[in-house]
């Protein structure tokens, strides 16, 4: 039976990612580390605070994984989830593992919290960057029904590589915080087609912004990190200045495309607006010549 990775929470995501019985959970609901912030603010909280870290095996191989859980609050980060974030992060730097698993899916800062959720996620991004240059590989994955937004999407991006599905999101501000400080006529939050072909897991991937595009399962994204964590590179000066041309060249043949669908017109689809209706095997069929990396 194949189990989705969209519907699965975030614990149930861990289980089927890591070799069976081998994760050790640090910090568990047990614990009751909760956020401060928002028991001040009389609002429910979660005795994990809506991350779960551990250590465990991947195909044999030693990893230490996080997974957010979008139910609680969309993901947000704050003081809290954060602290748990950078020392799982910090630990790895310690025991070198074969690789840190970041299972993402969040909204971006708790706004509740603030300047806590701020520096919070500005600290997971920095030892996101910590952990790759002390030669620890981490691989983010990201599939779930809140996608990747706000400071943890720039986190994201931090990462040497990423597996997405097809309904998965990763972009920086969401489209209804687009839709508010625009308007509608810049964003329309609930056009569903605009959302995806601007923030979803086919343009992301045609864009080179993640590694690999799998289908729906658990399964499928745990194939998937195996493969990257054989194919990370050093985190150097080149990798620095590679991805930094990278970024120039998008720049340059795309800067002028106001749709998804432009950009996928430039990159050689002839009738981009089939590009939606392809199933993942057959979209990366065709994508293998047309992708932006």
């Amino acid at each position: 039976m194949k189990h989705s990775y969209y519907e699965s929470s975030a614990r149930e995501r861990v289980d089927g990612i890591l070799d069976t019985g081998s994760f050790r959970e640090i910090l568990p609901p047990t614990e009751r580390v909760v956020s401060p912030h928002l028991e001040a603010l009389d609002l429910p909280t979660a005795f994990d605070d809506g991350v779960v870290i551990g250590t465990g095996a991947l195909d044999g191989q030693s990893v230490l994984i996080a997974a957010q859980e979008g139910d609680f609050m969309g993901g947000a980060v704050g003081e809290v989830q954060g602290a748990k974030l950078v020392g799982l992060l910090e630990k790895a730097i310690q025991v070198k593992p074969a690789a840190v698993i970041l299972l993402l899916e969040s909204g971006g800062v708790r706004l509740q919290e603030a300047n806590a959720g701020l520096i919070a996620v500005s600290e997971v991004m920095r030892a996101i960057l910590s952990a790759r240059a002390a030669g620890v590989a981490v691989l983010g994955a990201i599939g779930g029904r809140y996608g990747c937004f706000g400071g943890m999407g720039i986190a994201a991006r931090c990462c040497d590589a990423l597996v997405m599905s097809e309904e998965g999101r990763l972009g920086l501000s969401g489209p209804e915080v687009i839709e508010t400080a625009r308007g509608v006529e810049e964003f329309d939050s609930r056009d569903r087609a605009l959302v995806w072909r601007t923030v979803g897991g086919k343009h992301r991937y045609l864009l080179g912004d993640c590694s690999m595009l799998v289908t729906d399962g658990i399964a499928e994204f745990r194939a998937a990190l195996l493969t990257l964590i054989a194919g990370t590179v050093p985190f150097d000066l080149d990798t620095v200045l590679r991805e930094h041309e990278v970024l120039s060249r998008r720049i340059e043949q795309f800067g002028a495309c106001n749709d998804g669908q432009d950009v996928w017109r430039a990159l050689g689809w002839n009738e981009p607006s089939q590009v939606p209706m392809l199933d993942t095997p057959e979209f990366l069929q065709l994508a293998q010549t047309r992708t932006a990396r």
